[in-house]
């Protein structure tokens, strides 16, 4: 996963014609250290995506503009369009991330 710190950077990487998907996460966050130990492999799989990682206390007013409330978040951009979100509650298990892969990628 690539890291992204600054609003231009988020910025231009949304506006590309690939498919960005992008971990919203904080280091003091334990569930997203707990993503972290599982996320590899499905990044792996899913690979039509280029995936990033944000860390939302660096950038918080872009977590704030894309509705990021709760961390980890992931979230699909498209063409500078958010396409998917997947919100913390949702994002806790192998299988829900994998789930909320599948029900993007039909």
């Amino acid at each position: 996963m690539k890291p992204i710190t600054t609003t231009d950077q988020f910025n231009e990487i949304i506006a590309s014609d690939s498919k960005a998907l992008i971990k919203f996460q904080a280091g003091w966050c334990p569930d997203c250290r707990r993503m972290d130990m599982f996320i590899d492999p499905i990044e792996e799989k899913y690979d039509m995506y280029t995936w990033y990682d944000v860390d939302r206390d660096v950038l918080p007013e872009v977590a704030e503009k894309y509705d990021v409330m709760g961390i980890p978040s992931l979230l699909i951009f498209e063409k500078g369009e958010k396409t998917a979100h997947l919100h913390s509650a949702n994002a806790k298990s192998p299988q829900q991330v994998t789930d909320f892969l599948n029900s993007v990628d039909k």
